[in-house]
């Protein structure tokens, strides 16, 4: 029986154990109701009753001395409530529970405001009492942190296995960040928080990444961290998904990593990494977004985000599409020298028409408290149907040359379909004690590609206008297929509060087809005819094994982590038409890495890490295959490249000042021999018999790039937040071993700055700016366009540079309803029509200058709607790991 004294409950013993295991549980269960239905929202210890965010979670184990779990045990969680009568504090009931079959019990939405006591009964035991606690910190006293889980765990706390004996084991006190800042600093990278860039909304990932600091985006789409091009990750895993396949909705932040650790792939050489972090939602009952928006040209967007838990499952689902209508215009001059010297004037009006959608479903199964599991899918489909008008002059420099001068225009109707699906299964467990885990998770993708062109050039007596003197015809059809597997193992020990060992194992394939056909309409057969050197088929396939070790620790206030990579890859492929087969194996590589960090006082940091990384030519790069499908774009690869390696050296300085303010200034240096760089030379022409243009990739002897980076995130007043972000560098690469000449280096720097208002009214405003001064032009940044004769491109970086050149963007926002559930959002990218890519390429052989401007003041206008219970509380430690357990990795590599 029971009976209730003063706000007590007095649970007198039973003779029956299994009938006092029931009526402890029942009256634990009600008298919690009665107190959650007398004080809804109130946290423990406040007398004034006013609401505090439920967001805590506890959780833990019951084991005896022996180890063995404790089923059917008696946890209960009191906290002190203010009695009216005798206007004391008196501590009463929150929540009450008895443990499963293994132990395990479990307490969720708790006042992180307060303090609570865990009292542990079970017969034959001694009783346990262990205070529980969530200790808030305001703004002046928040501690900066890189990793965005560190303040996430505030709210959730393993207490581990606890033995009914006679130790009680304590619950740390937890410091938490009350609001996200916009850029956190790590040892190794640094973490943007993109969810504040209203300028994105609507867009792609590219729109992202031109916010991010120390990361530039050209009009093409080409992506290039400290003028170099990254690898593309997803939730730390490589991808094949393309910046414009991903929407800015479904992204929360970006990690930019300048200096890869040893846990990273080897491959990429010294570009660095940009790891897309996508939004995740593990919250109790259900919650979603809604969104929708158009643009000037009437391409509209949309989608939405759906997730529920319930008991140990949580099921989420996203659809997200974009459509594109995009306008580009520019022009190419170009003098070419050697037996056809002539000079060329290229412009072209390029109209997007297609769009892409993608889809993610997800699922978690919360096995215990320390095991889970994920499974997510992935689909992205995407049509596009782009239009093309060329024309083009060409004037010969010789005297009496029989070429003299032509015209013509050239229309291009092109459809693209492409279709990828990705599947994702992780583990994930997470064992008592603190930090020690053990991830394993695989990832495939699989993505088909098809592509036909149709090419109608009309050629002229004397410029547009005058009589059409001939028509040529030529049609492409194309298809390819590409599928990335990636199997991994991540092992955690920590030893000590302090010392922790990192260790894994990873496979790496990646298989690659690909046939190009190339038809030219013949007038007497009425009909197209295939021309066989100017298609192409190949297959390939890639492997990449690796393993590394990695120790973090610190004395007193130094810190390291030092770490050691092994890496063997092999590759083969096959020209199907010609018959050939191309092997290579490379042998087992080391890459170290070293990190070093020495806090001073008043919050000043130090921190210097050396990498050595390595990038491997692809097949494309390597077949000896010539591309004649444009007699002024054509290409051939080199069987005689080899791999490139990078070291790099960074030393960065950081002070954390009051009000989430933050200082980082680096210097870094990064030398590369063997690089791989696009080139341009001179060879025969197998179907004209003449000299001609090749675009080709030589290894020059090395390259080197210095420079110093400056990131400012500056709180000015409670309504204004700026980011500035400045890299001045200096880069040269040496071609001596090519021509027998170099570029000379160039010194530039670039700069960005981002601005964030809070006006009345619940209006936001968003200003955004860049420059880029003339600098070289990176290294294999350019990706060219697929089926069918390009527009002539941009050149080698060793042989060209890009002019000066600035944009601004603006967005203004407003959230209504109730709890600002909607949000409406209007942009403005390119204000001034200023983002032009410029560049100038050069060489003994040739002089070009391109330009082109692609949607330049583009307007955007946006709507979204959220809606469900919005609880953090379920972003749980076993979840904010990005190695492995997010469903939404289903896109990744």
């Amino acid at each position: 029986m029971t009976c209730k004294d003063d706000g007590r409950i007095i649970v007198l013993r039973q003779k029956t154990t299994n009938m006092k295991k029931m009526i402890s549980l029942i009256a634990a269960i009600g008298l919690s109701l009665s107190v959650i239905a007398q004080m809804p929202g109130m946290a423990p210890g406040n007398g004034k009753g006013q609401a505090a965010p439920n967001i805590g979670h506890i959780y833990g184990k019951l084991v005896d001395s022996t180890g063995k779990p404790i089923s059917d045990a008696t946890v209960l969680l009191m906290h002190n409530r203010f009695d009216t009568a005798s206007k004391k504090m008196k501590e009463v009931l929150y929540k009450g529970l008895t443990t499963k079959t293994n132990g395990d019990f479990s307490f969720e939405e708790l006042p992180v405001f307060g303090s609570m006591k865990l009292k542990i009964s079970a017969t034959g035991y001694k009783a346990v009492e262990q205070s529980v606690s969530f200790k808030m910190q305001g703004p002046s006293g928040q501690k900066p942190s890189g990793d965005m889980s560190q303040a996430l765990n505030a709210f959730d706390k393993d207490l581990g296995n606890i033995p009914l004996v006679n130790d009680v084991k304590q619950l740390q006190a937890v410091v938490v960040s009350a609001t996200k800042s916009t850029l956190k600093m790590d040892i190794d990278k640094k973490v943007y928080n993109v969810e504040k860039d209203i300028v994105n909304a609507g867009g792609t990932a590219l729109d992202v990444m031109k916010n991010v600091p120390s990361v530039n985006v050209d009009i093409d789409g080409n992506v290039t961290l400290r003028n170099a091009s990254p690898q593309i990750y997803i939730e730390g895993r490589p991808t094949t998904l393309t910046l414009d396949q991903i929407p800015a909705d479904a992204i929360e932040s970006v990690e930019v990593i300048t200096n890869p650790s040893a846990k990273y792939d080897a491959s990429g050489g010294g570009s660095g990494i940009l790891n897309i972090i996508l939004k995740k939602n593990r919250k109790t009952g259900y919650n979603g977004n809604l969104r929708a928006g158009v643009d000037k040209y009437g391409a509209v967007n949309g989608g939405g985000d759906f997730n529920v838990r319930e008991g140990k499952f949580n099921l989420n689902a996203a659809a997200f599409v974009n459509q594109r209508k995009g306008r580009t215009n520019g022009t190419t001059d170009r003098t070419n020298y050697g037996d056809t010297s002539t000079v060329i004037h290229q412009a072209d009006n390029d109209r997007d028409k297609g769009a892409f959608i993608f889809g993610r479903l997800g699922a978690d199964y919360f096995m215990t408290n320390r095991t889970s599991f994920s499974l997510g899918l992935v689909r992205v489909h995407g049509e596009m149907k782009p239009y093309q008008f060329l024309t083009t002059s060409i004037d010969s420099l010789l005297n009496g040359s029989a070429y003299g001068s032509s015209y013509s225009d050239r229309n291009t109707n092109t459809s693209r379909v492409f279709n990828g699906m990705g599947v994702q299964f992780g583990l994930k467990h997470l064992f008592p004690k603190e930090g020690e885990t053990l991830t394993a998770d695989m990832n495939l993708f699989s993505g088909k590609n098809s592509n036909n062109s149709l090419y109608s050039t009309d050629y002229y007596s004397d410029g547009a206008g005058s009589s059409i003197l001939g028509n040529t015809q030529q049609k492409t059809l194309g298809e390819g297929t590409n599928q990335f597997l990636t199997v991994q193992t991540d092992y955690v020990k920590p030893f000590g509060a302090k010392t922790k060992l990192e260790t894994g194992l990873r496979f790496q394939q990646q298989k690659l087809s690909s046939l190009t056909n190339n038809y030219y309409f013949n007038d007497s057969a009425n009909d197209f005819i295939l021309s066989n050197a100017a298609s192409f088929n190949y297959n390939n396939v890639n492997n990449v094994y690796a393993a590394y070790v990695s120790v973090t620790s610190a004395i007193k206030k130094f810190g390291y982590q030092l770490g050691l990579r092994a890496e063997r890859s092999d590759y083969s492929g096959d020209l199907i038409s010609a018959k050939e087969h191309f092997s290579n194996s490379y042998p087992v590589s080391l890459f170290p890495s070293v990190f070093l960090s020495q806090k001073f006082g008043n919050n000043n940091e130090l921190q210097l890490s050396y990498t050595r990384r390595v990038n491997r030519p692809n097949f494309f790069q390597l077949i000896p295959y010539t591309d004649y499908s444009d007699s002024l774009n054509i290409t051939r690869g080199n069987p005689n490249l080899v791999p490139e390696f990078t070291n790099s050296f960074e030393l960065s300085y950081l002070k954390t000042l009051p009000h989430n303010n933050t200082l980082l200034a680096s210097v870094y240096y990064k030398e590369t021999n063997n690089l791989i760089t696009r080139y341009l030379d001179t060879a025969q022409n197998e179907l004209t018999g003449k000299q001609d243009i090749i675009n080709t990739y030589v290894n020059a002897n090395s390259s080197y790039t210095v420079g110093a980076e400056f990131t400012a995130v500056t709180n000015l007043t409670r309504w204004w937040d700026m980011t500035v972000n400045v890299n001045l560098y200096n880069s040269k690469i040496n071609t001596d071993n090519v021509s027998g000449s170099s570029q000379d280096a160039l010194w530039s720097w670039f700069g960005k700055v981002n601005n964030n208002f809070k006006l009345p009214a619940k209006f936001k405003l968003q200003l955004t700016g860049i420059y880029q001064s003339k600098t070289n032009l990176p290294v294999n940044a350019n990706n060219g366009q697929m089926g069918g004769p390009p527009m002539m491109q941009s050149q080698s970086a060793s042989q060209g540079y890009i002019r000066a050149f600035y944009s601004v963007d603006a967005a203004v926002s407003r959230s209504f309803l109730k709890n600002d559930a909607a949000t409406v959002s209007l942009s403005f990218s390119d204000i001034f029509r200023s983002r032009k890519s410029d560049q100038h390429s050069e060489s003994a052989f040739f002089v070009q200058d391109y330009n082109r401007l692609r949607d330049p003041q583009m307007l955007r206008l946006n709507f979204s709607y959220r809606f469900g219970k919005m609880d953090v509380s379920l972003f749980k430690r076993k979840n904010t790991n990005t190695s492995g357990m997010d469903a939404s990795q289903g896109m990744q590599q």
